[in-house]
């Protein structure tokens, strides 16, 4: 990640889940099986730079694995 958490992620809402997620393949061989979906949410985040920004995030998620492979999708700050 080029990027780390300033507070929590919140709006947070899936994307896809399951079989609908293109690299579903590649997640389970990477991570292990388990339900996953592709996530999204905002959050308050600080840039390599040292900016601090509203962004909005996406990742994977499978329940007994965790969150997963988190990037940012677009600033929303402007």
């Amino acid at each position: 990640m080029d990027f780390e958490f300033v507070g929590s992620i919140s709006e947070i809402e899936p994307i896809a889940v399951s079989a609908s997620i293109r690299e579903i393949g590649r997640l389970r061989r990477l991570y292990g099986t388990g339900r996953w979906r592709r996530m999204k949410g905002r959050a308050v985040v600080r840039v390599i730079s040292g900016r601090i920004r509203v962004a909005e995030i996406h990742w994977y998620e499978a329940h007994g694995v965790g969150r997963e492979e988190f990037k940012i999708k677009q600033y929303l700050d402007g």
